[in-house]
């Protein structure tokens, strides 16, 4: 088994660890942090700080660079680390290939499982180790370089980059470059790629500024000035430039804490041999909104099975969502480490620490957070109102480990919302794989839908609605015009006249998380109300479809 870098501790808590790849010498700097990040994973909204060396220098000098430059402060404040790089081939970077920054980006991820800036890859099934790597996060990668690196920078990564990307092969293209000292005049091939500009030619930054659609022009260099009014609003997902929401300017709080929470026995995650273990999570919310009267509603939210609480909210808006609509969420922290039973230990101390209307809680999830909602759904329906499982589902009876369930719900209402893409590679929808159609169809007859869905998947080449087997009773759709994909959203009533039942696709989607699903699941969670008794209130069909229509 490839061995773990060695790291060394330094004198004033900090870390740092060393290790020769193909085309690249790393030095990665760890400052001190806080230990909530060995809680919570910050990784996906970490800086990835890239610093391209012009000349090679020692563990001591990466340190004192860092430290003088304010970027260790940057690097601590989300956990993260300061990455020196330094290419392997004689002549330096005049000689350093092309691809040298696809190299780095391909040496690169963010795991659930790190530990001093090591991303430790297992597969996320077996649990098998899959190897070693910088942890870094490619949606926010910032390059800075000097004279000879700048040069090289600006050379070969003012364009667009392919390489091994946050879903497979792809675009990489760096998010913002700071040039300082450049040689050249670059010729940026790609527009959409921000650079501060510190101590160049007026010939430089007007070449800059012809090319490139974001250039700020500095004579000096302010490292901690430069990433908060500069850099860090941007990122580059899946190729496209973003600028990030700043929920502070938005008078959003997002503050991260734990629970310790016992071990339940059907736990089988890293800590199963444990009494009691962590669970870390991220709760968004308006400022202001704990102080009224009124408790607020709260939505428990699940990230991807390689994914985290932050990216999870991150890639998806559902902060944005509960900005909008004054809802608690609480994004939770490798959520398969714990079981269904452990999140209602987490959800009474989320009420212990924030004014939560205990007959509002709804829950969300994405991919294996998707199953794992699911097993809200089949072990615990009376404490929820409302449930939104996304693109992806077990056979009924499984839990998120693909574990049997003991005496699963079949009796208990529980409004769903499920949504799947169309064109995602993964088994979403009923007409991919015949668990998805079982999954709907237990959920019709849980529900007490009226439609007969009694449909055999060896005859979908002959089904009437050809992702579903049936349509709903009725048929609403929203238009998402910047992803060019409409939501189709199937209405299923059930014999009371509610709607408890809607399933969607989107088309254009693969497997993805999307703002429109997200914001139309919390317009079907906001019509219901788990009662104390456990009775359920809301859900009328003309409710439902006005919510849609408008």
């Amino acid at each position: 088994m490839e061995k773990m870098p060695q790291v060394v501790l330094l004198d004033d808590g900090s870390k740092i660890w060393e290790k020769k790849f193909d085309k690249f010498e790393a030095k990665v700097y760890l400052p001190k942090c806080d230990p909530i990040t060995d809680v919570v994973n910050y990784g996906f909204i970490t800086p990835y700080l890239l610093v391209f060396e012009e000349n090679k220098y020692t563990p001591t000098e990466a340190k004192k660079f860092a430290d003088e430059s304010g970027l260790t402060g940057i690097a601590a404040e989300y956990g993260g680390s300061v990455v020196f790089i330094y290419p392997t081939n004689e002549g330096g970077w005049h000689k350093a290939p092309a691809d040298l920054f696809s190299s780095i980006i391909s040496e690169t991820k963010i795991s659930q499982y790190y530990k001093d800036g090591v991303a430790i890859m297992r597969n996320r099934f077996s649990g098998n180790f899959e190897g070693y790597y910088i942890r870094g996060a490619l949606l926010r990668s910032y390059l800075y370089g000097f004279g000879a690196s700048a040069d090289y920078i600006a050379e070969n990564c003012l364009q667009k980059v392919e390489g091994d990307g946050l879903y497979g092969k792809g675009d990489i293209t760096p998010v913002v470059c700071i040039l300082q000292n450049l040689k050249l005049v670059p010729k940026p091939k790609r527009r959409d790629i921000p650079v501060i500009s510190i101590a160049n030619s007026a010939t430089v930054n007007d070449a800059l500024k012809a090319g490139l659609d974001n250039v700020l022009i500095k004579e000096t260099a302010d490292y901690i000035d430069d990433f908060k009014t500069f850099i860090k609003k941007y990122r580059r997902m899946v190729g496209f430039l973003d600028v990030e929401p700043d929920l502070e300017e938005m008078g959003m709080i997002a503050q991260p804490g734990y629970s310790l929470v016992p071990t339940s026995a059907d736990n089988r995650g890293d800590d199963r041999e444990s009494e009691k273990h962590k669970v870390g999570y991220v709760a968004y919310y308006n400022k202001g909104i704990m102080d009224k009267a009124e408790g607020v509603p709260l939505v428990l939210c699940f990230h991807g099975g390689g994914d985290s609480a932050m990216c999870m909210v991150a890639l998806s808006d559902w902060h944005l969502v509960a900005a909008k609509y004054n809802f608690l969420l609480v994004s939770v922290e490798n959520h398969l480490n714990s079981t269904a039973t452990e999140m209602m230990d987490l959800i009474a101390h989320l009420k212990e620490k924030y004014n939560i209307d205990s007959e509002r809680i709804y829950s969300t999830g994405f991919s294996m957070g998707g199953c794992k909602t699911w097993d809200m759904f089949q072990e615990y329906p009376k404490v929820f109102a409302a449930v939104a499982p996304m693109s992806a589902t077990f056979d009924v009876g499984l839990n998120a480990y693909g574990q049997p369930v003991q005496n699963i719900n079949q009796e208990t209402i529980l409004p769903v919302f499920y949504v799947g893409g169309e064109d995602t590679p993964l088994p979403e929808l009923p007409f991919q794989e015949a668990k998805c159609m079982n999954r709907m169809a237990y959920v019709l007859k849980v529900n007490k839908a009226t439609a007969k869905y009694d449909i055999k998947y060896e005859e979908k080449d002959s089904w009437v609605n050809p992702i579903w087997g049936i349509d709903g009773d009725v048929i609403c759709k929203a238009k998402d015009d910047v992803r060019a994909s409409v939501l189709t959203m199937h209405l299923f009533e059930s014999e009371n006249g509610c709607c408890y039942s809607v399933f969607a696709s989107a088309s254009n989607q693969a497997h993805e998380m999307r703002h429109l699903n997200c914001e139309n699941a919390w317009k079907f969670f906001s019509q219901f109300r788990r009662l104390s008794n456990g009775d359920l209130v809301g859900g009328i069909m003309g409710d439902i479809i006005k919510l849609y229509e408008n």
